[in-house]
């Protein structure tokens, strides 16, 4: 059986230390057996990457905007691996919250939400598989291209 750090290898990912939050709220909640992850954005070791900020459908593609969404991702489990101690302990993503900053008429939102939504099912196998929404807005936090924000099931 394939654990969670072993895909991770296998897809070439170290995990980043964890941002800290950026304003008044906590970057996660562990209560019984779900854990509630604040919105990651894509935050780099030196902070967002140009190519990861403005709005999609104006200064940024399509493929930067899943890119965007992929180290989204990636930054969601770096939390849950803090809040948990171990990726081994999620039991299956329950619900991923995409949300986009876009000009009004962008029509490409679920599939920027894809590159978070791959990776969890790269990652996690079918456990990975979850309810989702993709929301397109007028603006996120430091001009991010994209904000995503996740629920897991923890295992008894």
């Amino acid at each position: 059986m394939t654990t969670i750090a072993q895909n991770l290898a296998d897809l070439g990912i170290t995990l980043p230390k964890p941002a800290a939050p950026i304003a008044n709220y906590l970057p996660y909640i562990l209560t019984d057996r779900l854990l509630i992850l604040s919105g990651q954005l894509p935050m780099g070791p030196a902070g967002i990457d140009p190519a990861h900020r403005g709005k999609l459908g104006g200064e940024v593609s399509n493929e930067n905007g899943i890119a965007a969404a992929r180290l989204c991702a990636i930054n969601i489990l770096a939390q849950a691996q803090l809040a948990l101690g171990s990726l081994e302990r999620i039991g299956r993503c329950v619900q991923l919250r995409g949300f986009i900053n876009c000009l009004p008429n962008f029509d490409s939102v679920p599939q920027i939400v894809n590159g978070a939504s791959d990776l969890m099912v790269q990652v996690l196998g079918e456990a990975g598989k979850h309810a989702r929404s993709s929301i397109g807005i007028a603006q996120l936090p430091l001009d991010a291209a994209v904000e995503i924000e996740a629920i897991f099931e923890v295992k008894p």
